[in-house]
């Protein structure tokens, strides 16, 4: 009887300590589930019966087990490529290859950073809120695209298109509300899809830089034939106000001398006419000698030079006659 009650006790024992084992686990996983820790750029969404609070604070936080739920997300900058493959940056054509505003193919890498800015949207405003950013951008990428020319997203355009399609996705992830909030989107590369089409295009680039090297050489040439030309216009400038003072400066002078003239006429016309006539003829016939009788004879001018170089002619010849008369008589008179 007492063999049989020890072993009652025995086996009572057995089942308390069991229960208390299981109790001590459950308190454990209890404990272990009470507590969460939140990281440097991380953030955690807690759901209680349904109903998703976001927390940011840092540092060790409780919870309900069993009754509230967390999930972590990260807040750090990520991004992903369109166009190409990030591992081993191979051209995915389906994504990279797009059309021109000028009926051209191109192929352009796009690399798309984003970050989480509302992690309750994020986790339940959509079940996958990256493929949809990525929808986004490859919409509005193409449709950007399609409004430049080749030559701009070859080459100077990069900046706007960037800037415009970085404006047209925020206003559509405004519209969307997934939780997601775009930092940038940058052009990797852009290039023809074809080698022949790269070829041409390098041709063109080195003829549009031949083009800038002649315009700035011809700029260069500009500038400093320019002043040297505004020198010479200058110069021809003041001359001819020189000359034009000269002509204004002897005009005056003879408008002077004319009526100086015209008030000596007045005041003796006879006179005053004969002196301008002598002046006159003096002007018209620098060359020639006139004689002006005393008003009795029938010539009035008389043309004696060429009757006056007759008569010095016909005295050097009689002269000369008579100096050899002279000596031939000396001659004579020594024999």
């Amino acid at each position: 009887m007492e063999h049989k009650i020890d072993k009652n006790k025995l086996i009572r024992r057995s089942v308390f300590a069991g229960a208390a084992l299981v109790l001590l686990v459950l308190l454990f996983l209890l404990s272990r589930g009470m507590w969460y820790q939140i990281e440097e750029q991380e953030e955690a969404v807690v759901v209680t019966f349904g109903q998703a609070k976001a927390v940011s604070e840092k540092g060790l936080h409780f919870k309900l087990p069993l009754i509230q739920k967390v999930q972590k997300v990260n807040t750090t900058i990520q991004g992903f490529p369109i166009g190409y493959d990030l591992a081993t940056n191979e051209t995915t054509e389906e994504e990279a290859v797009m059309i021109t505003s000028d009926y051209n193919f191109i192929n352009v890498d796009f690399f798309v950073e984003y970050r989480i800015s509302d992690p309750v949207k994020y986790l339940y405003a959509s079940s996958m809120p990256e493929e949809i950013l990525k929808n986004i951008a490859q919409g509005s990428i193409r449709t950007v695209i399609g409004s430049f020319d080749v030559d701009s997203v070859l080459t100077t355009g990069k900046s706007e298109i960037q800037a415009q399609i970085k404006e047209m996705i925020l206003a559509k992830l405004e519209q969307q509300d997934i939780g997601l909030t775009l930092v940038n989107i940058s052009i990797q590369d852009s290039e023809p899809p074809t080698e022949e089409i790269m070829q041409a295009f390098k041709a063109v680039e080195t003829a549009k830089q031949g083009k800038e090297t002649a315009l700035n050489n011809a700029n260069k040439y500009r500038n400093e034939q320019l002043p040297k030309a505004e020198a010479e216009a200058d110069e021809i400038v003041k001359d001819a106000e020189a000359q034009k003072q000269t002509r204004i400066n002897e005009a005056e002078a003879q408008v002077a001398r004319f009526k100086a003239m015209y008030e000596e006429y007045e005041k003796n016309p006879v006179v005053t006419k004969q002196r301008m006539f002598y002046e006159a003829m003096e002007d018209v016939l620098p060359d020639l000698k006139v004689v002006i009788d005393n008003g009795d004879g029938v010539q009035k001018v008389l043309p004696l030079e060429p009757f006056a170089q007759m008569q010095e002619d016909a005295q050097d010849g009689q002269t000369g006659s008579a100096d050899a008369q002279d000596g031939q008589k000396r001659s004579a008179d020594g024999q």
